[in-house]
């Protein structure tokens, strides 16, 4: 017999979304646990995840004694759905409803809990809880209505609060989280409108679309608890490539100045596999120290190299949002050989090259431009130009003492 492709689709992406909803829940516990703002959405996702592994077929064909337990294990995956639905409301009223709405979500969520337990326990005798059509729902219509209706309640309240607040939120990370999760909430409330039409009509055709609609919804809610670990990913990648990238040019202004370095220099793969710090401290600090080593070979340059330097930029297809980081680049080679030469200009007549103080991160950008740079051909031919026309002066070990120790260090 062969299998139903779209079945087959169904139930891969329910597996996917269990999976990664069980994930967004264990790598979030230890931080939203502790942070009263993220405990409810958190507590959504958790119950959320534990009432969808109860439903999955997977669950019951791996833990065969769970088929004698199927009456209490549908009414307990029943009663968690709710309190998942109370959660969240939980969340997204947290910040905005009063303590009497709040109490009064309380009543609510114990109200249905309550309904659900009598209206399966005063119903006729069976095993599981299913819709399969008009009038043929067990335990009973009235209890999947009262099951159908605080998800619906539940899920109308959270997407309008998610849409309103996410467009006014006030960092894009909680603008993200705040849509993906009324997205995902959305997505289930589809499912639950398609079962409440199987139970008042028993139209066949929704069926197909309960289960994909429950892995899509999963999916979204895993996004939206995720979105700050995404976040940190993302910062973790821009560290790495800063090292990666920096590191050539950080390690031939070490060699010229290894006064600046704040320890031993390690190999760049060192530092990105197995650093000793953090690789944000790492990237930092190599920013620091490249920018350090710069400030001293600046006084290894006279006028007329930073002006050769910047009529070279003028005359070559650099960009302008560049041009400064190749003069600076261009700069920096000759400032080594001069350095290496023994000369230093006494004091400096110029300031170093390139734009004036800025945050972090725009030095971060400057730098990994001036690291490109300095490795391409224009500036290597201008270095050798320039470097050509110094004297030939070993540098004695008074001038590498005043080096180390010049105001600009």
């Amino acid at each position: 017999m062969r299998s139903d492709p779209g079945a087959s689709f169904a139930a891969l992406l329910s597996a996917v979304s269990i999976i990664a909803l069980w994930s967004a829940v264990f790598l979030r516990a230890s931080s939203a646990l502790r942070s009263p703002n993220q405990r409810g959405l958190w507590l959504a996702v958790a119950t959320a995840a534990t009432a969808m592994t109860l439903h999955w077929p997977v669950v019951h064909a791996r833990v065969p004694l769970l088929d004698a337990y199927g009456h209490h294990l549908a009414l307990a995956r029943n009663l968690i759905g709710v309190v998942s639905a109370a959660a969240v409301l939980h969340f997204v009223t947290m910040a905005t409803a009063s303590r009497r709405l709040k109490k009064s979500l309380y009543v609510l969520t114990a109200g249905a809990l309550t309904s659900l337990v009598l209206l399966d326990a005063t119903a006729p005798g069976h095993h599981t809880h299913t819709v399969v059509g008009s009038g043929a729902a067990t335990p009973s219509a009235p209890y999947w209505l009262v099951l159908i209706g605080a998800h619906l309640l539940a899920n109308g309240v959270c997407v309008a609060m998610c849409w309103r607040y996410g467009a006014q939120a006030g960092t894009p990370l909680l603008r993200a989280a705040l849509w993906l999760f009324g997205l995902g909430t959305a997505v289930a409330g589809l499912y639950w409108a398609g079962q409440l039409v199987r139970v008042l009509t028993g139209a066949p055709w929704v069926t197909p679309f309960l289960t994909p609609a429950m892995g899509v919804h999963g999916l979204l809610r895993a996004a939206a608890l995720l979105v700050p670990a995404m976040s940190a990913v993302r910062r973790a990648g821009t560290d790495i490539a800063t090292i990666w990238r920096l590191s050539p040019l950080w390690r031939e202004l070490i060699d010229a100045v290894p006064a600046v370095a704040l320890s031993r220099p390690r190999p760049r793969v060192l530092d990105v596999v197995w650093p000793l710090a953090p690789w944000r401290l790492v990237a930092y600090r190599k920013v620091i120290e490249t920018r350090d080593a710069i400030l001293i070979l600046h006084g290894h340059v006279d006028p007329g190299t930073l002006d050769a330097a910047r009529a070279q930029a003028a005359t070559t297809s650099v960009p302008d949002a560049r041009r400064e980081a190749h003069v600076l680049a261009c700069v920096l080679r000759t400032a080594r050989a001069a350095r290496s030469a023994g000369l230093r200009q006494e004091p400096p007549s110029r300031q170093p090259a390139g734009p004036g103080p800025r945050d972090l991160a725009d030095e971060r950008r400057f730098l990994l431009n001036v690291a490109e740079a300095y490795r391409a051909p224009e500036t290597a031919r201008f270095a050798a130009r320039t470097s050509a026309a110094l004297p030939d002066r070993t540098p004695t070990a008074h001038t590498r003492q005043k080096d180390e120790q010049c105001p600009e260090s």
